[in-house]
């Protein structure tokens, strides 16, 4: 997939667009059903897919108090993307000055000059524009006066009761540790991908040696709690022995030992012969087994560690056997 990072940098050759525009953060179902239409259209037309995605996210930059947690970060956000078949996505740094552009000057700079857009695919909630002045009936006039059509896709529903699949959901199942949940939006597992750093060993020492992403990790920590899930080494190729192992993961401040600083830790089970240390690795999380605890000493402590192993074991089956 082509990734165009400023308007300028439109290729001349891409050819007629089939176009979607939106922050696409986790790219979770309902995304995934207007990518699938974008491609669909585009096809039809002999045009190429693309989406047109910001970064930072708006309100970082509008109203940074009110910054949602980012479920993913725009590497993972462009690899999920390309997953979904379009050819090109357009990065457009989001500024104070791209916030100010009047509808038709958004339009009009982005879709039809740079973009050539023979369609725009988007759902009934768009807003563009400076103080989000452009809707769905704006795209449509605008659509009839440079020549492309709009195409409104329906909401995609994540239950019976009609809330649809969206960013905020996601963040708030990932908030409540309920990580089965958040999967269901996103058609995958949640992820956080960080490189593995020094921590106090305290797993090894316990029998349970543990992976400790760095603090600059990637992706939206769920709730504090243990998870079953999986550490995947994206440096190796999928289906390679090591590439995914089940694991037992531990977020929180480990409150048995007082600790303060919030960590992500994987135990990949069954393996005590592993040297992740400096890797970039990625954690899978499939299923929360509980909520932290404080044991009263160590033995508790590995009990504990012990039925929360053959927990995940049991959810999360070796790949590879």
């Amino acid at each position: 997939m082509l990734v165009i990072s400023r308007i300028e940098d439109v290729p001349t050759d891409l050819g007629p667009t089939v176009v979607v525009m939106g922050n696409f953060d986790g790219v979770h179902r309902g995304h995934q059903a207007l990518l699938r239409r974008v491609c669909e259209l585009a096809a039809e037309r002999s045009a190429a897919p693309v989406a047109v995605t910001f970064e930072p996210h708006p309100i970082a930059v509008l109203r940074p108090q009110d910054a949602p947690d980012q479920i993913t970060d725009l590497q993972t956000r462009l690899e999920r993307l390309a997953e979904s078949g379009v050819t090109a996505t357009l990065v457009l740094e989001f500024t104070h000055e791209l916030a100010a552009m009047t509808p038709e000057e958004f339009v009009e700079q982005v879709f039809v000059e740079r973009l050539r857009a023979t369609a725009v695919v988007c759902g009934h909630d768009t807003r563009f524009g400076v103080r989000n002045s452009g809707d769905v009936d704006t795209l449509r006039e605008l659509g009839a006066d440079h020549g492309f059509e709009v195409v409104v896709i329906d909401d995609v529903m994540a239950d019976e009761a009609h809330h649809r699949f969206s960013s905020t959901g996601v963040r708030q199942a990932l908030r409540d540790g309920d990580v089965t949940e958040a999967a269901r939006m996103l058609g995958r597992p949640h992820t956080v991908t960080g490189m593995v750093v020094h921590g106090f060993e305290r797993g090894r020492e316990l029998g349970f040696p543990t992976a400790n992403l760095a603090e600059d990790a990637t992706g939206m920590v769920p709730a504090d709690g243990v998870y079953a899930g999986y550490l995947v080494r994206p440096n190796l190729p999928a289906g390679a022995a090591d590439h995914r192992m089940p694991a037992a993961i531990s977020v929180g401040t480990n409150p048995t030992f007082d600790g303060t600083k919030r960590t992500v830790e994987a135990y990949v089970i069954d393996r005590t012969d592993l040297d992740l240390y400096d890797e970039v690795v990625t954690v899978e999380f499939v299923r929360r087994l509980r909520g932290n605890i404080r044991f009263e000493g160590i033995d508790p402590l590995i009990e504990q560690m012990t039925r929360d192993v053959d927990q995940a074991r049991e959810l999360c089956p070796d790949p590879t056997i």
